[in-house]
């Protein structure tokens, strides 16, 4: 069963009249939004458009059932965006599905997730109740950081209505450079030794080739004049302390079109077309957050599925055959996966899980009548380290 809801009131009817209730949007991530047997579907996508923008404060206000494509473009038009490049914008998602599932792109690696951009929620309760926490700048330490928790959270807590958000300049001009090493121990080493040094990467990731190779790939932000000394002195730095070859730069039109391969995971999986014509992939895909150091241990379970490591090594997007499969080579290295695309029958939470008494607390006094799904209950360890990620 689904209803739909377009206006706030309407969601705190749907979730008064419901037994249990998933919300859901832009229907990006199917294997999160789809509602299981026994919960009732409801559909905020008619919750949206921008309520408040203020460029010279860096903020704004949106409904949750907002496409973050429109966010995105009206912030282009002041010159700004959001720096943790949202992932599966071209396939509709959501304002409130990027919080609840807590995906973040590349940008991440120098800018921080979603947890770091999110400043005020509006939200509806399992009572029903239109709860606010958070403010609308910047600097707000008062009480707890409620707005945070609902990062990660897949709709365990309530029905975001509302978000609000800060906001960054967008660099002037970005480059690429890619650079391919003989295998992944010398892919990680190079990853370790570009980690800390001062080169104010906006993005560090690891892809696996076909032929054993793998390729170390950094992008860099800035003024247009200053990129193409920063790349010489990039490369000039990996060939000196990693051996590193000569490798490829990507600008321009080429450059944009690979950053949104990734964060559309054309990479993974041909993309089909689903019902009115939306773009869905047809593989599973999962996260998993990870150590660095982790990183050859688990590519050691992966096989030969699609797969690529981004955020500096901290977070792993795999496209298994079937996400059940890593189940337990997730739980035998003390890692947790989110399924977030393609069929998620045994939950979408893979890998490790243990009891966190916080979690079960706010799920308790936000939802105390269960009107929302509790995959993870008790919540899982697994969870909150996606939630982190």
């Amino acid at each position: 069963m689904n209803v739909a809801a377009s206006t706030p009131e309407e969601v705190q009817e749907a979730v008064r009249a419901a037994t249990c209730v998933l919300p859901h949007a832009g229907k990006s991530k199917p294997a999160l939004s789809t509602p299981p047997e026994g919960v009732v579907g409801l559909a905020v996508d008619g919750l949206r458009g921008i309520l408040a923008y203020e460029p010279n404060e860096y903020t704004f206000t949106a409904y949750a059932g907002t496409p973050v494509a429109e966010v995105a473009a009206a912030l282009a038009e002041h010159g700004q965006y959001l720096p943790f490049d949202p992932v599966l914008v071209a396939r509709g998602a959501t304002l409130g599905g990027t919080v609840a599932a807590n995906l973040s792109g590349p940008g991440r690696y120098r800018y921080g997730g979603v947890r770091d951009f999110i400043l005020a929620v509006e939200f509806v309760d399992g009572q029903g109740r239109l709860v606010r926490s958070g403010g609308k700048v910047v600097k707000n330490a008062a009480g707890f950081d409620l707005p945070k928790f609902f990062v990660g959270s897949l709709g365990r807590y309530g029905v975001l209505v509302t978000l609000t958000f800060k906001v960054f300049p967008r660099p002037a001009a970005t480059a690429t450079l890619a650079v391919a090493y003989p295998g992944l121990a010398a892919a990680k080493a190079a990853l370790f030794r570009l980690a800390p040094t001062p080169f104010e990467l906006d993005a560090l990731d690891l892809v696996p080739e076909a032929d054993g190779a793998w390729r170390l790939v950094a992008r860099l932000g800035g003024l247009e004049a200053a990129q193409p000394a920063r790349l010489a002195r990039l490369a000039d730095f990996l060939a000196r302390e990693t051996g590193a070859p000569a490798g490829e730069v990507w600008e321009g039109a080429a450059e944009a079109a690979y950053w949104d391969g990734v964060n559309d995971f054309t990479w993974a999986d041909p993309v089909r077309k689903g019902r009115r014509g939306r773009r869905h992939p047809g593989r599973p895909l999962v996260k998993i957050p990870l150590g660095p150091r982790a990183l050859p241990a688990l590519e050691a379970t992966l096989a030969a599925w699609p797969r690529r490591y981004t955020a500096g090594g901290h977070v792993a997007w795999v496209s298994p055959d079937a996400p059940a499969a890593l189940d337990e080579p997730l739980r035998a290295l003390g890692l947790a996966g989110l399924v977030f695309a393609g069929p998620a029958d045994g939950g979408p939470i893979l890998g490790l899980r243990q009891g966190e008494g916080l979690a079960r607390r706010v799920k308790a006094a936000l939802d105390p009548t269960g009107r929302f799904p509790a995959d993870a209950d008790p919540p899982a360890r697994g969870q909150d380290r996606i939630m982190e990620a």
